[in-house]
């Protein structure tokens, strides 16, 4: 694996291999000294477009706790605010001699352009690009559900895929690169994927992705999922009413205290709430889903630090090994 650019390229081993690594980052993550002299003496950038804070935030540890150098850059306040292109931001990074770069970018496929070219010799790590994928962030919801599905077994998670379990998804499914990314890594590591959504909320050919569509709520929650991800409206890429009000999308497509003491029945007993964050509470998540025991958020975001770390020492440990 050269880069990662999109889950579906990931093929079951490649990305079971990704989280038995991040288990043993994770183990160094428990330490009192969270270090490994893995990556020292190279050079990890973060080329941000787009505003971040859980992504860019994730990154800088993870490459820190690897012993890498980190330079973060932001569009804002460089060169690209004054009409620098791509290439030439590549090609700066390439001159000073960045051994991975991680992108976040408004453009679908940025993060492919930077790969397939010749501007840049770095191993390239997809973190968001447009409505298209976010493959760390669905690796991370993976790795938090295989941890927890694990505990209730009373297992050990390294090695184990996610046959059987199922995951529903809920929201802005249209502008979600996280559903996305999602969709393709749950159904390649064997779980049983349903979107939910309002009709104006689903991606044209959503029909032909390897899951299930419901517009109801309720209905999909009758199913007593293994995991319920909630996602946030995107309002910052919608340029049209894609629903009448914030107050009927709540109510019928949030999780709020009414739909969550269905949590309470034995049906339930062992369902976590997922959310990839920020999250907007009172519209697609109550406060008291958010801060329950079954919220998962805050282990989703210390996970990502051990799956980023995993995805960085994998990559530039092949491109070592490529020299």
């Amino acid at each position: 694996m050269k880069h990662l650019l999109s889950t579906r390229d990931l093929t079951p081993g490649d990305a079971i291999g990704i989280l038995d690594t991040a288990e043993e980052m994770a183990a160094v993550n428990d330490r009192e000294v969270r270090k490994l002299p893995a990556l020292r003496g190279r050079t990890v950038v973060n080329l941000f477009f787009e505003d971040s804070t859980r992504t860019r935030i994730s990154f800088e540890a993870a490459a820190k706790r690897l012993s890498a150098d980190v330079i973060n850059f932001a569009a804002k306040g460089s060169s690209v605010s004054k009409g620098e292109s791509l290439k030439d931001t590549a090609q700066t990074l390439e001159a000073i001699g960045a051994d991975a770069v991680v992108i976040r970018h408004s453009a679908a496929g940025a993060p492919h352009r930077l790969a397939v070219t010749d501007w840049i010799q770095a191993a390239v790590v997809n973190a968001g690009d447009g409505t298209h994928e976010h493959p760390t962030q669905a690796l991370l919801d993976a790795f938090t559900l295989r941890r927890h599905l694990a505990r209730v077994a009373g297992t050990p998670s390294a090695g184990a895929d996610l046959a059987g379990a199922h995951v529903v998804i809920v929201g802005d499914i249209l502008h979600s690169r996280v559903a996305r990314s999602n969709v393709w890594l749950l159904t390649t590591l064997g779980a049983r994927v349903t979107l939910v959504a309002p009709p104006t909320l689903l991606p044209i050919g959503v029909e032909h992705w390897p899951c299930a569509v419901s517009y109801d709520l309720d209905a999909a929650l009758d199913q007593a999922p293994d995991a319920v991800m909630m996602l946030r409206v995107q309002a910052e890429r919608m340029n049209a009413s894609y629903f009448p009000s914030t107050a009927e999308y709540s109510r019928l497509w949030g999780l709020g205290d009414e739909r969550f003491d269905r949590f309470d029945t034995p049906a339930f007993k062992d369902t976590v709430i997922l959310h990839p964050g920020p999250m907007v509470r009172g519209l697609e998540i109550s406060s008291t889903a958010a801060d329950s025991d079954r919220s998962q958020v805050l282990r989703q975001v210390a996970n990502g630090v051990s799956v980023r770390m995993a995805v960085l020492y994998l990559l530039m440990s092949a491109k070592e090994s490529a020299r």
